[in-house]
């Protein structure tokens, strides 16, 4: 898939969220509040061991197709980290290098029982010849204050791998590139119940061709403007031609970060320290 997008011209490629090993869309896991299933425990097991390492040997295929394809390549997957998932975006340069990662901050709803929590400390940009690319996933994209901290970080290419697939979607992206005086690319998967084993519990629909998710992948200029899709009807690649002039054209009235701000009135502190549960102390040194 790499390949085909980079066969287009493409020089960044944006994959949806959760791409590899795939979004659960319809599984519940067999949660109920106060009671879970021996089924979902499975279920979740089974999803723990398609979980990729970060790094590992995923990421090493992954680097290797960004490389002999020379683009920079932006990629959701879900990463293992020991007894956990967390639902991360992957960033890879032209030449295969692992650049960085971001963790969701705030799964979403059912999410939050079998994702884990980023903290602030994957808030990634990276310095590309195209402007700094970074990421926010799915609903983290109605976290306004997130999204001010992306804006200071002065991203050009605005990412926002989904899984949102309704109309409503497209108006929050044209909001968010206004807002930021930004590009933003935004990819979701499409789905239909076949791709999953007949084993899997699926409460969305049970007939092979049911859409559980219908994309509505869409690129986005800096003044709102629609540059590609969003496009519904089935497995597809977007491709447009961004003229990175359009982000000062854009910021001669709103620059969100810069003179349309009034740090006087109001401010934001981001804490970017990594929050690890256990802090060994050593030689006598304090936490």
């Amino acid at each position: 898939l790499i390949g085909d997008a980079a066969s287009t011209g493409a020089k960044v490629v944006l994959f949806p969220e959760a791409f590899i090993p795939g979004y659960p869309k319809g599984l519940n896991y067999g949660l109920v509040v106060g009671a879970r299933d021996a089924a979902g425990r499975e279920e979740f097991r089974l999803y723990l061991d398609a979980a990729i390492d970060v790094p590992g040997p995923q990421t090493q295929r992954l680097g290797e197709a960004a490389a002999a394809q020379g683009c920079y390549v932006v990629v959701g997957v879900i990463e293992r980290d020991r007894g956990t998932c967390y639902c991360t975006v992957l960033f890879f340069g032209p030449d295969g290098r692992l650049l960085g990662r971001h963790r969701k901050l705030m799964p979403t709803a059912l999410e939050r029982m079998i994702w884990g929590f980023g903290d602030g400390s994957t808030l990634t940009v990276v310095e590309s010849p195209y402007g700094r690319i970074g990421s926010v996933i799915c609903w983290e994209n109605y976290m306004p204050m997130l999204r001010m901290a992306m804006y200071a970080k002065n991203v050009a290419i605005y990412c926002a791998p989904t899984a949102d697939d309704r109309d409503t979607w497209l108006a929050s992206m044209r909001h968010v590139a206004l807002e930021g005086r930004c590009f933003v690319l935004t990819a979701c998967q499409f789905i239909r119940r076949k791709v999953f084993p007949d084993t899997v519990r699926i409460s969305l629909g049970d007939s092979p061709d049911s859409a559980l998710m219908r994309g509505g992948s869409a690129i986005i200029g800096p003044l709102g403007q629609v540059l590609a899709g969003p496009c519904f009807e089935g497995e597809t690649i977007l491709t447009a031609i961004l003229d990175l002039n359009d982000i000062g054209r854009g910021k001669f009235d709103f620059d969100v970060a810069g003179h349309y701000s009034r740090p006087d009135i109001f401010r934001l502190i981001v804490n970017e320290a990594p929050m690890d549960p256990v802090v060994a102390k050593r030689g006598g040194e304090g936490m």
